[in-house]
């Protein structure tokens, strides 16, 4: 096993699983807004395990961990705001009230689907979108971590080289 090993591993898990949020959305599932937040550290995740590959040590992989537990904790949070657990912000949750609409604007078919962030669109074993995406992203900062800890001098035994 080996750092750029670990490198693409985790990088490439974080491309995956924006590839499949792409692919739910070309499905007909629209993401909510906490959907996107879990998108953006995905995408720096990708773009850290690129410069990774050709800058050495163990800075840009402790980013690439950063951004898979940033991913990982907004998907810990959204499921919470999914299973009512805490509330979640006014700005994508059922809680906002309906002022400043009218009679038409609450009657429009046209126009963007609203997506609330405190609704399960979809889920598998009972774990939504949100629920998967932080358990996917832990393990990918796990991965990362490895990384560094081979940027470190860390072997496979366990134990670090030395000289």
């Amino acid at each position: 096993m080996t750092r750029n090993l670990m490198i693409t591993l985790a990088a490439g898990g974080s491309a995956a699983l924006l590839a499949g949020a792409y692919l739910f959305q070309a499905l007909g599932y629209p993401p909510c807004a906490m959907c996107l937040w879990q998108r953006w550290p995905h995408f720096a995740a990708i773009a850290i395990g690129l410069l990774a590959l050709k800058i050495p040590g163990r800075l840009l992989p402790l980013l690439g961990a950063g951004a898979a537990g940033t991913t990982g904790a907004i998907g810990v949070y959204h499921t919470g705001v999914e299973r009512d657990w805490w509330e979640g912000p006014t700005s994508c949750t059922g809680n906002g009230g309906l002022e400043g609409l009218t009679g038409s604007d609450l009657l429009a078919i046209e126009g963007p689907r609203v997506v609330l962030c405190d609704q399960v669109s979809w889920e598998f074993l009972t774990l939504s979108m949100a629920s998967w995406n932080a358990i996917l992203s832990f393990d990918l900062m796990v991965g990362w971590l490895i990384a560094v800890a081979l940027s470190a001098g860390w072997t496979a035994k366990g134990s670090f080289r030395t000289g």
